[in-house]
């Protein structure tokens, strides 16, 4: 009782909430996407067309999460735009179970990732507000540990479940979580309401070059996220410039391949990489918390470059593991880091918006340097992808060291 007692300190009912919404939310996802490439091509689609399915959702997703978050703070609104984004996405459920056209299957992919750029940036602005300002690493460690936590056992289920039921009884037995997940959200509360500050109330690090006769209420699109703190933005390009590095669990994957493991093997490794990440996060954040969380990124911005330049040279199963294994760890302390950053960085009045153009610059950014690692790997070979990886890595690197960031206690 009382571990649990400090481990819950300084974090809101909404915390475990949320957590228990993305934990079902997860494992429903990942019942459904690991069999959305293979219905596509069931239905007579190539390569090309999965890629575009895949894209358009994503990108689409990426810069809702801005306007989103924008919304969010007009309306000082938090649960109704992540009941509206997880409700959306829980209705294209059974709607793959009806989609019997490539089409079909393009439009539904879509609606479902609308769903999530609805939710995101309000979400994470929402975990914020509902947490002590010194505990907001070990927030998002929870947030992120308990979607992790279901990823791999979803897809174990669906492993087990699609010979039995295939693609229609499957996508509707996915649906079943997710419904789950809505009526959680209905015990979600708001965050305390805080009023709109006047411009002498608010410090002045918050509100670099705010011009006097605006209001933060009263702000477009454009002047919100423009008037965003200069520090906040240089911290939003630095981490965008990592992501065009940050080559992800699938290169790792196809090196395991290159070492002559199997499928299976790649399969395990795959849950190795989920098992550490989940693991860790919440450690993760916990440690952030208690050392400068800027201290922290520059640590493991700083192992990134060895790690991507190690895997040129591991030929071994051995070294591939340790390698799996330590991507999870590095994985688990950014991301749910970054988060606690933004949040911290940004104006009280500004907290979703400034999450959002967070997750939208990052979700732009990651197509493009997906495509350019990919033709690097195709044409330059394995190497290239991670040589290139240490090089931006070094740049972020560089940048990160001119980003200010806040002492923790």
């Amino acid at each position: 009782m009382k571990f649990w007692k400090s481990f819950l300190k300084g974090i809101g009912r909404n915390i475990i909430l949320l957590g228990f919404v993305s934990l079902l939310t997860d494992l429903s996802s990942q019942m459904i996407f690991p069999l959305i490439p293979l219905f596509l091509t069931s239905l007579g689609a190539g390569a090309s067309v999965v890629g575009i399915v895949e894209g358009a959702a994503e990108t689409t997703a990426s810069f809702l999460r801005v306007v989103s978050g924008y919304f969010s703070d007009r309306f000082k609104k938090r649960k109704l735009f992540i009941f509206i984004g997880y409700a959306t996405s829980t209705i294209t459920k059974p709607l793959f179970a009806l989609a019997n056209t490539r089409p079909l299957v393009l439009i539904f992919r879509v609606i479902e990732r609308i769903g999530k750029g609805v939710r995101e940036a309000p979400r994470d602005a929402l975990v914020a507000e509902s947490t002590d300002p010194h505990y907001l690493g070990k927030s998002f460690g929870l947030q992120r540990a308990m979607d992790g936590m279901w990823s791999v056992l979803g897809a174990i289920i669906a492993l087990i479940v699609f010979p039995i039921f295939w693609y229609t009884k499957t996508f509707m037995f996915a649906t079943l979580p997710w419904v789950l997940a809505l009526i959680a959200i209905l015990f979600v509360k708001e965050a305390k309401k805080y009023k709109v500050e006047s411009q002498k109330s608010v410090k002045s690090d918050e509100l670099t070059w705010w011009p006097s006769t605006l209001r933060p209420d009263r702000l477009g699109l454009i002047e919100a996220v423009r008037l965003l703190p200069r520090n906040l933005n240089l911290f939003i390009a630095t981490a965008t410039v990592f992501t065009l590095g940050n080559f992800g669990y699938a290169f790792l994957l196809l090196k395991s391949k290159a070492v002559w493991l199997t499928d299976y093997n790649a399969i395990v490794f795959y849950v190795l990489f989920y098992g550490v990440c989940t693991l860790c996060s919440i450690p993760a954040g916990i440690l952030a918390d208690k050392r400068w969380k800027k201290r922290i990124l520059q640590i493991w911005y700083g192992l990134f470059i060895p790690l991507s330049l190690g895997l040129i040279f591991v030929q071994s199963a051995l070294g591939v593991f340790i390698f799996f294994a330590l991507y999870g760890v590095f994985f688990a302390l950014i991301d749910g880091t970054q988060r606690a950053v933004v949040a911290e960085l940004s104006p009280k009045e500004e907290k979703a918006t400034a999450l959002g153009v967070f997750h939208t610059a990052i979700g732009v950014v990651a197509l493009p340097a997906g495509f350019l690692m990919w033709s690097l790997r195709d044409t330059r070979g394995p190497s290239s992808t991670f040589l290139y990886a240490s090089i931006i890595g070094v740049i972020a690197f560089v940048m990160l060291i001119f980003t200010k960031g806040k002492n923790q206690k």
